[in-house]
C-alpha cells in the first residue's frame, strides 16, 4: 500500500470504527480513530464539549486528524471532522471512503451513546437531530468521497470486503498508472 491513508468519513453511527478496524487488519496496516486520539489525549468528548465547547473540541480534533493522516493506514474521522477547511484540503491526498447509513437503522446504533451533538436542551428526538446533522453535512461528505458504501443492512463483513476490494483495486490501478507514467 502506498503512503496515502484510507480515510473513512460519514455520519455518526455509520460504522467507521468497526469497519475501519477490520479493513486495516485485512490490509495489514495500522488503524487510527481520530475520536479515540482526542479521548486518549484530552478526555471524554462529551466532557470537552461541556467544559470548553465545540470550537475547542474541533481544534483538538483537527490536530488528531492531521497526525493520523500523516501516519497513514486506515483512518476513521469523527462525523464532523470534514467541516474543517484544512482537513478538506488534506483529504485530497488520500483515498476517501464515505460510509452512509439510513435513519431507519441509526436508532439502534446511537441508543445510549454519549454524543454531545445529539443531546438537545428541548429533549427532541436524537434520530431527528441525527437526520438534521447528516442532511447538513451530506454535501461535504459526497464531495470529498472517492467511493460510497451503505452500512444500513447486511453483515458488517460484506462492507469490510467491499472496502478492502475497492482499496486493493485502487492500489492496483495506481501501480499501473505509475508504471505507464499516467496520473490518477
Amino acid at each position: 500500500m502506498t503512503g496515502r491513508a484510507i480515510v473513512l468519513i460519514g455520519p455518526m453511527g455509520a460504522g467507521k470504527t468497526s469497519i475501519g478496524k477490520r479493513a486495516a487488519s485485512r490490509l495489514g496496516v495500522p488503524f487510527t480513530d481520530t475520536d479515540a486520539l482526542v479521548v486518549r489525549d484530552h478526555g471524554p468528548i462529551d466532557a470537552i464539549f461541556a467544559s470548553h465547547g465545540e470550537t475547542h473540541f474541533r481544534s483538538l480534533e483537527r490536530a488528531a486528524v492531521a497526525s493520523a493522516l500523516s501516519d497513514g493506514g486506515v483512518v476513521a474521522l469523527g462525523g464532523g471532522a470534514v467541516l474543517d477547511a484544512d482537513t478538506q484540503r488534506d483529504l485530497a491526498g488520500h483515498r476517501v471512503v464515505l460510509l452512509t447509513v439510513g435513519p431507519q437503522t441509526i436508532a439502534s446504533r446511537i441508543r445510549g451513546a454519549r454524543r454531545p451533538l445529539l443531546a438537545s436542551a428541548d429533549g427532541s428526538d436524537a434520530v431527528a437531530r441525527w437526520q438534521e446533522i447528516y442532511a447538513a453535512r451530506r454535501p461535504v461528505y459526497e464531495r470529498l468521497a472517492d467511493v460510497t458504501f451503505d452500512t444500513s443492512s447486511g453483515p458488517l463483513s460484506q462492507i469490510v470486503d467491499a472496502v478492502v476490494e475497492w482499496v486493493q483495486g485502487a492500489e492496483q490501478a495506481g501501480d499501473a498508472d505509475e508504471s505507464t507514467g499516467a496520473s490518477s
